[in-house]
């Protein structure tokens, strides 16, 4: 074996890391090292830099997988001979692996070694009857995205044994395992006995959210499920029993929320030695004092989109309408989206009732399968785009033909005879033929089977369709937000600047980015007890309502109760006047630095220390 050296500098070792972590290097393993396919990758992204401040740099590294689309513009190699994980890779290389390693060039750009887990699906034979033989998991072969995990696995296994191989490799290693598709090759580290002290953490449970997603008694089953029996009814039983052998086989297991760990001990059978809860890196929210001129211009954009969109039919008081909005996964139960609307509807006959003048607009904002975006939609955004062409160039001969007959004669002229006949008779056409006689679409895009989506169903059948008597009007976005998208044309996160309040009272949701990212971006939300971040503010934020931070109780109380406590706030937040508005932005914005990394980060020390002291 090639010799494996690590020159020690102690000016690399930061002054952050405990005594008792010293002379130990922290190896981070997940499915979304490089790879954006869900939320752990923010989880991941987002530490680096505060990972890297703990760690040093030369005393932290990331693995994950080496999927080509997603790495080519994130990922810069290293070529450094002295270096033993570079040594370690050359290894692998010559025997046949097509390993990588680099830096991620996002903030911290850590150390990052990346396996193809496609170049030894000719091995797959012996991976899964190995895993068979050693761990009785069995594997069916016709499951892609399993098939990718068990070689990436077994390639993370090699990594190690060949990187601890060495009588020269002198310092401790802990190795974190993220979620179930990480964590194929802890059983096998295990039995081989390799010096590694090994964290798992599960983010949610697989099962957990299969049986939440088809069990709207979910919590109140919870104790009485079968797991084996369920998992072979959702036809995930090798992802369910890898998952429980990486939670067992593990030195230290943890998961984010209390919440979730009451799936752990319930459908993985041990309970979590420590709760890692998510942050994130405030730095890249933070404006500095203009977050409040940032919502002003954000929200003039969404004012364009709801102009074109509405006004159509009829038109409302831009000044004295709030946006709303919602966002996720489609998980019409789990997300909540149920009880939103349930919400919205009865919101709708309050602030009617109430006689209010007040327009709610309410954004869903998910992916569904589209055929395309409706052609009056869209046809009504390039129409407002041409009204307001026609008026800038009316503005601009207006300007200079006033300014050339006021200077010439010094007299007031007639101002109608300052507009050309065509331009004139241009903007009354385009604004004639914009008129509609129907009512403003209350979903933007033509969906797939839309007869049965559940949340046009809802709106259909309680009329909830944007009436020009509705106080409270819905947009059903189903597809992500950007800047190439020809409706809103800003970025999602600049969306969320333009708007009131974001609406997240998740039934099942192990963390919940979502209400986070509101409050870093200085936007007050509301969330429920059932979602990991919810429950992390009710017991350890005790002013979190003065912050922008509503919890609603979903624990033990019935929809019913729910959806009138969510109404309930709604119709609080519409009552609020504009300084109070703006106040609880400050506040929340302010808010925002208890969930940045630099301070969440020492609950992943705790973890490690605990690892560490570990026989």
């Amino acid at each position: 074996m090639q010799n494996i050296h690590h020159e020690e500098d102690s000016q690399n070792k930061p002054e952050a890391v405990s005594s008792s972590l010293a002379q130990t290097s922290l190896f981070e393993v997940a499915w979304e090292v490089c790879n954006q396919v869900g939320g752990i990758y923010t989880v991941i992204r987002s530490k680096i830099p505060s990972a890297v401040k703990s760690w040093g740099w030369d005393h932290y590294c990331l693995l994950g997988p080496y999927i080509h689309k997603q790495v080519a513009a994130v990922f810069e190699p290293i070529v450094d001979v002295n270096d033993p994980i570079y040594q370690t890779v050359q290894i692998m290389r010559e025997s046949g692996y097509d390993v990588h390693y680099g830096s991620w060039l996002v903030s911290g750009s850590p150390r990052t070694v990346l396996f193809n887990p496609y170049t030894i699906y000719h091995r797959l034979g012996d991976i899964k009857y190995d895993l068979w033989e050693n761990h009785h998991i069995a594997t069916p072969g016709n499951d892609d995205l399993l098939n990718q995990v068990l070689t990436f696995g077994h390639q993370v296994k090699v990594f190690f044994r060949i990187f601890t191989g060495s009588s020269i490799f002198n310092e401790s290693i802990i190795v974190h395992f993220h979620e179930w598709m990480a964590g194929t090759s802890i059983p096998d580290l295990r039995k081989d006995k390799l010096p590694l002290k090994i964290v798992f953490t599960t983010h949610a449970t697989l099962l957990g959210r299969y049986l939440a997603m088809n069990d709207s008694g979910f919590y109140d089953h919870l104790y009485y499920y079968d797991w084996a029996k369920e998992s072979q009814h959702f036809n995930v039983e090798p992802a369910v029993n890898i998952e429980r052998a990486a939670a067992h086989g593990a030195h230290v297991f943890s998961t984010v929320s209390e919440v979730t760990a009451m799936e752990c001990r319930q459908l993985l059978g041990r309970n979590p030695e420590v709760l890692l809860p998510n942050g994130l890196n405030i730095e890249r929210f933070e404006v500095l004092h203009e977050f409040q001129n940032m919502h002003k211009t954000y929200k003039a954009k969404i004012h364009e989109f709801v102009m074109a969109h509405f006004f159509p039919s009829y038109s409302f008081d831009l000044e004295k309408t709030l946006y709303f909005f919602t966002s996720g996964r489609f998980e019409y139960n789990n997300k909540g989206f149920d009880l939103t609307l349930e919400a919205l509807a009865r919101l709708n006959w309050r602030l009617k009732q109430a006689g209010s003048d007040m327009t709610v607009v309410t954004f869903f904002i998910t992916k569904q399968p589209t055929h395309s975006i409706k052609p009056e939609v869209m046809n009504s955004r390039v129409m407002l785009d041409e009204v307001h062409k026609i008026c800038e160039d009316i503005h601009r001969q207006v300007g200079e033909r006033l300014f050339h007959s006021i200077t010439s004669s010094y007299k007031m002229p007639d101002l109608n005879s300052l507009v050309s006949e065509n331009l004139g008779l241009a903007l009354r056409r385009t604004v004639q033929s914009n008129k509609s006689e129907g009512l403003p679409p209350t979903v933007t895009h033509n969906l797939v089977d839309e007869w049965k989506d559940p949340i046009v169903n809802f709106l259909n059948s309680a009329n909830l369709r944007n009436h020009q008597d509705d106080r409270v009007k819905v947009v059903y976005h189903p597809d992500f937000i950007g800047f190439s998208n020809p409706l809103f044309r800003i970025d999602y996160p600049l969306f969320v600047r333009g708007c009131h309040l974001g609406v997240f009272p998740s039934y099942y949701e192990p963390w919940g980015y979502t209400p986070l990212e509101c409050l870093a971006s200085g936007l007050p939300s509301i969330t429920s007890d059932l979602s990991g971040f919810g429950d992390f503010v009710l017991s350890t934020i005790p002013n979190h309502e003065e912050l922008g931070m509503k919890v609603i109780r979903r624990k033990n109380k019935s929809f019913d109760d729910a959806a009138n406590e969510l109404a309930d706030e709604l119709f609080k937040f519409v009552m609020l006047s504009r300084r109070d508005r703006v106040a609880m932005r400050n506040r929340a914005e302010n808010a925002s630095v208890l969930f940045d990394w630099k301070e969440l980060y020492r609950y992943y020390e705790t973890a490690y220390t605990m690892v560490k002291d570990t026989i």
